[in-house]
């Protein structure tokens, strides 16, 4: 069996590593198709490196662009190589335009569909990702989904066919890795932060860092959270603070984008993270430590529910109280998104789908 895997932004690399591992393992051919959507060293090739995830197959070097001349441009390349390499089934991951752009592609000339953490619902249409996720849900033939809200949510836009609950690759991944960082990472002792009391924050989605007023009042909340806030910089988030003429308060530590063993040893020692990344909420309460996501919503329900995580957008005042909510992590861990073997049972269900021969 010959998997073709499109990705090509950070989180996916992350969410991938278990599976390609697992399809190794289970006798399945994969070949990696990256876009290029994440193209420098710090999104993209140290996560190869870290992960030891194989070298792509292809890289499409598609790079940053608009939304509709990415996905445009990415659609036409991978259908090139569908014809070309005539794969059993098409994987991919998530919720980005190379998510969409791979389905698309592969729906068009009748190649199977499985797509990796299916199901999720922000239930915000200004999102590019809400769009993208909703499309490839409908395209896949095979719905990989990482909690039971997931499968509720496709139940409810009557998709149950080829739907399978198999909980988080992101959570494999940090088992897998946690040991991995506590022994190579030296992000700590780099940014004279162990034995610290410090906040981790990451920023990136457009009605952040779009708007002047609302980055304003981020910049605002943290300068009064009254600890060191540790702020690894998106390459968009840093031009856009260039463009706004903004300065980051006094406590915050700006430091370039972080590969995922470094971000992993931050997630662990940090007091609280605060982030507007999906797959950034998750990692922080995988990892025992409280989250405030600064957005109005999430797709990540159960983080909320379960006390973990708390949303608070828009004002300083607001973003302020959801942190001194988040003082202390709740007394029981976060148990909805699976045993850590998501992706064996990822990579079981395709083996037996189609049989292992290469």
């Amino acid at each position: 069996m010959h998997v073709m895997t499109v990705l090509g932004a950070r989180p996916q690399f992350i969410k991938a590593a278990p599976l390609c591992f697992a399809l190794r393992d289970a006798g399945v051919r994969e070949s990696l198709v990256h876009t290029g959507q994440h193209y420098d060293d710090r999104m993209s090739e140290i996560f190869f490196r870290e992960l030891g995830i194989p070298e792509p197959t292809v890289n499409l070097g598609i790079g940053s662009g608009g939304h509709g001349q990415q996905t445009g441009a990415m659609l036409a390349a991978i259908e090139t190589l569908l014809l070309e390499r005539k794969p059993d089934l098409l994987l991919v991951y998530g919720d980005t335009n190379s998510t969409l752009a791979g389905a698309l592609a592969a729906a068009k000339l009748g190649v199977p569909i499985a797509h990796v953490e299916a199901g999720l619902r922000s239930f915000n249409r200004t999102m590019p990702e809400e769009t993208n996720r909703i499309l490839t849900d409908h395209c896949a033939d095979l719905l990989f989904c990482p909690t039971q809200t997931a499968v509720a949510n496709l139940a409810t836009e009557n998709l149950r066919n080829g739907v399978h609950l198999v909980g988080d690759t992101m959570y494999d991944a940090l088992l897998r890795f946690a040991p991995a960082a506590r022994e190579k990472s030296r992000v700590l002792d780099g940014l004279g932060l162990s034995g610290q009391d410090f906040v981790l924050a990451t920023l990136h989605r457009p009605y952040n860092v779009d708007e002047p007023n609302v980055l304003s009042e981020i910049f605002a909340a943290f300068a009064r959270i009254g600890r060191p806030v540790v702020f690894p910089v998106h390459p968009r988030t840093l031009a856009r603070i260039r463009a706004f003429g903004l300065a980051a308060p006094g406590n915050v530590r700006t430091v370039e984008p972080l590969g995922y063993l470094d971000m992993l040893a931050l997630l662990h020692a940090a007091a609280l993270v605060m982030t507007d990344s999906g797959g950034v909420q998750k990692e922080a309460c995988f990892a025992g430590t409280p989250c405030v996501t600064l957005r109005p919503e999430t797709e990540w329900v159960e983080t909320v529910e379960t006390g973990w995580n708390r949303l608070a957008w828009g004002r300083a005042d607001d973003i302020v109280t959801a942190v001194e909510a988040q003082s202390r992590p709740p007394a029981q861990p976060l148990r909805a998104y699976g045993d850590g073997h998501a992706a064996e049972k990822i990579a079981a269900i395709l083996s037996a789908r189609n049989g292992s021969a290469a």
